[in-house]
Order: structure tokens, then C-alpha cells, then sequence
């Protein structure tokens, strides 16, 4: 299966203080691929730089076969990447639906086809229409978040930790519709700090400490490995 993103030697600082060092990784078309690991490890640092809103100190990200390390960010999204942001970041004092259209700020063309996928995906939308965003529930506000970013057609959504702060049911709906969009051929990247559903939905996974990349596999792979399962999954090794 083709790459529809290549990450090589990737390396982004913050005055003097490398949050990212060196590493590489790829997300096959059509796939889930998960970067887990713990707070401050560089997962966050690694999406904005690939969506251009830190700007690389060096290496090299491709997508479709084009680079985009120095572009802005516009250009990045306009190719078919978007990013679904840490803490979700609606627009409070607009509307659900005047939400949803400035996801689709770029485009030129209709949006009525790709307004419908989003309300099928998540009908409590359609239901909340006029209500301002600002008082949605914390998963209201995620399905808004991920429905907005969806309205800009992406080959490839990044999502910043959708579990953060939700209740548990809430979580396993928010993974129930990572599956579903990729179903629909969206490819996604995924950063979370819950790395049980995270493994669980994606095919591969890299699992990031301290800036770098030091170990991989697929999800399964990962959810069986003892040193994962010791610090990401609560669960002590066997002695």
C-alpha cells in the first residue's frame, strides 16, 4: 500500500529546547496510524508541524509525493490535510452550522453533499443546527470539531487527542466514529494519550518518548508488548 504521508529526520525546537528529534514515520493511504506516548513527548509538536503551524527546523514531510515543510498553512489544507486541535476550540458565539461551513472556508463548491455526510455521522448536529457552539457539551463539541474539520474534504485528518476530558462512553463514541470515517476512505493520524483505544483502532503505531520515535508495530503488536503494556496500559510486567 502506497504512503500518503512520508515523515524523515523530522526535528522542531522552541528557543533552544528540541521537542522533536530526528524522527521519521509514514501513514499508508487508507490506514489508522496512532502516536502515542506520554504528555510532553513530543506527539502535539509533531501535527502542527506537519500542518504547518510551527515551522520545521529540519527534515523533510511529504505528502502525495509533494513537500510541504516551510509552506503555510492554508496551502497544506488546500492539498487535503486537516488537523482536529487539542481542547477542540469551536467557535463559541457562532452557530453549529456556521461552525461547520468555516471548515469548508477554502472551497468553492458545493457543500451541501459533504454537510449531509457530516449530520449522518453526527445527527446531534443537524438536531443543534442554530445552537451556539460555546454551549454544546464537551462531546458535542468534539463531534463538532471533527465534523468541521471533515467539511474541508481531507485525504488526511490529524486529530489531537479527541478523548481528552470526555467520560468514558463519550470516549468509545468518539472512537466508534474515527472507525466509521475511515471506513469511509479518510485516512487518519492520530495523537492520544489513551492508548488502549487508540491501539485498538489503528493499524500501526509509534509509540514517542522525549522527542523521539522508539517503538513500532501494529496495534495489536503494541497492546501485547510488555513494556507498553507497563507504561502506557497500566499494567505491570509478569515477573
Amino acid at each position: 500500500m502506497s504512503n500518503l504521508l512520508e515523515v524523515k529526520n523530522l526535528n522542531v525546537s522552541y528557543g533552544g529546547i528540541k521537542a522533536v528529534k530526528e524522527i521519521s514515520f509514514e501513514v499508508p493511504k487508507g490506514e489508522v496510524v496512532t502516536l502515542i506516548g506520554a504528555n510532553g513527548a513530543g506527539k502535539s509538536s509533531t501535527l502542527r508541524s506537519i500542518v504547518g503551524l510551527v515551522k520545521p527546523e529540519g527534515g523533510s514531510i511529504r505528502f502525495k509525493d509533494g513537500e510541504l515543510a516551510g509552506l503555510p498553512t492554508d496551502q497544506i489544507v488546500s492539498r487535503g490535510i486537516t488537523l482536529v486541535p487539542e481542547g477542540r476550540r469551536v467557535f463559541p458565539d457562532l452557530t453549529v452550522l456556521e461552525n461547520l461551513k468555516i471548515g469548508a472556508y477554502m472551497r468553492k463548491d458545493s457543500l451541501e453533499e459533504d454537510l449531509r455526510w457530516v449530520h449522518d455521522l453526527f445527527p446531534r448536529l443537524k438536531e443543534r443546527s442554530w445552537q451556539l457552539a460555546g454551549t454544546l457539551s464537551g462531546g458535542e463539541q468534539q463531534m463538532l470539531a471533527i465534523g468541521r474539520a471533515l467539511m474541508s474534504k481531507p485525504e488526511l485528518i490529524m486529530m489531537d487527542e479527541p478523548s481528552l476530558g470526555l467520560a468514558p462512553i463519550i470516549v468509545q463514541g468518539v472512537f466508534d466514529i474515527i472507525r466509521e470515517i475511515n471506513k469511509q476512505g479518510v485516512t487518519i493520524l492520530l495523537v492520544e494519550q489513551n492508548a488502549n483505544m487508540a491501539l485498538k483502532a489503528a493499524n500501526v503505531g509509534y509509540v514517542m518518548e522525549t522527542g523521539r520515535i522508539t517503538m513500532t508495530g501494529t496495534g495489536a503488536e503494541l497492546l501485547e508488548n510488555e513494556e507498553v503494556k507497563a507504561a502506557y496500559l497500566g499494567k505491570a510486567k509478569e515477573k
